[in-house]
């Protein structure tokens, strides 16, 4: 699988240090909160596992499967979920977890439907990797993993085609 990337963006081992300082930080800003974790599936599932395991606080964990790249390169503007699927966050606070803020479309839509339809205390996210670039839709993040370029990654639980998620490292895709 290495062989099929052009290049490494993040080692092993940064991406291991700034989850350290990403945990710290958001113990800090929760400690003594009542806090859920959501994290949106199936990008986030290794970052989610590794983050959590570093933060000291009891928290409740759910998942949400969330659609919109469809085995493209880029998102397609389209967000599939089940909102009947949104656990019950009436007197918590809400931590969205997602992989990578790309488009943005992902991200807003679930803070759309999870401030109109769950009414938590409030809701913050936490993305792994945010693309410098102007979003289709106007968001972005509370805590932030990485900075990286406009091209397609994938590792550490980022796919295409569902393929990569496995890698322990983050890269490029060599193109074909």
């Amino acid at each position: 699988m290495h062989s099929d990337l052009d290049r490494i963006l993040l080692r092993e081992d940064e991406i291991a240090s700034r989850l350290d300082t990403l945990a710290a930080k958001i113990t800090a800003d929760y400690e003594g909160k009542d806090l859920t974790v959501l994290a949106i599936l199936n990008g986030s599932l290794i970052f989610m596992a590794d983050l959590l395991r570093r933060i000291p606080l009891p928290l409740q964990i759910d998942c949400l499967r969330v659609r919109s790249y469809y085995d493209k390169m880029e998102s397609s503007g389209q967000v599939d979920f089940d909102r009947a699927a949104l656990p019950n966050l009436r007197d918590r606070h809400l931590l969205l977890l997602d992989d990578i803020l790309d488009s943005g479309h992902t991200l807003a839509a679930i803070v759309e439907a999870v401030r109109h339809d769950v009414r938590p205390l409030s809701v913050k996210s936490c993305v792994l990797l945010r693309k410098i670039k102007t979003r289709a839709r106007p968001i972005e993040a509370d805590y932030v993993g990485f900075d990286i370029g406009d091209e397609f990654v994938v590792g550490y639980g980022l796919d295409y085609q569902e393929r990569y998620r496995n890698l322990p490292v983050i890269g490029v895709l060599r193109q074909p």
